[in-house]
């Protein structure tokens, strides 16, 4: 029977390994996981990568206003905003949403702590709507 010396135990040729020396450390608790927990982190990870990302989501509506804009049938948003902006004294402008199947945009604001949505009609650049003070 061959034996090899690998660092404090032996391992003989038929892979079983039996202790040269005495040992001298501290031995911690190996808790195994159960195959079910196991494949959690990965049903979860399938079903996040599945799903749309909010750009994705919304690049939709987004492509139809720009599509809108170039045929005439919409006011550029740069245009709104700058109708909207200056009417919003004191608030900070955050960005905006957009609705294909009513041609309005959401312009969202922060004031004091407070969001503020101005909905505004694609079509004519009107202030149809407000949230918040």
């Amino acid at each position: 029977m061959i034996e090899r010396d690998l660092g404090g135990a032996a391992v003989t040729g038929k892979g079983v390994a039996r202790l040269t020396r005495t040992f001298t450390g501290c031995s911690t608790l190996v808790v195994h996981a159960t195959p079910v927990k196991m494949l959690l982190p990965l049903i979860f990870l399938g079903l996040v990568a599945n799903a749309p990302a909010p750009d994705q989501r919304r690049g939709g509506d987004r492509m139809e206003a720009w599509q809108a804009t170039r045929e005439g049938r919409m006011l550029p948003l740069r245009e709104i905003e700058r109708r909207v902006v200056p009417t919003m004294k004191d608030a900070q402008y955050l960005g905006f949403d957009f609705d294909s199947s009513t041609s309005i945009y959401t312009l969202k604001f922060l004031r004091d702590g407070s969001v503020i949505w101005v909905d505004v009609d694609g079509r004519s650049g009107q202030i149809l709507g407000r949230t918040g003070r």
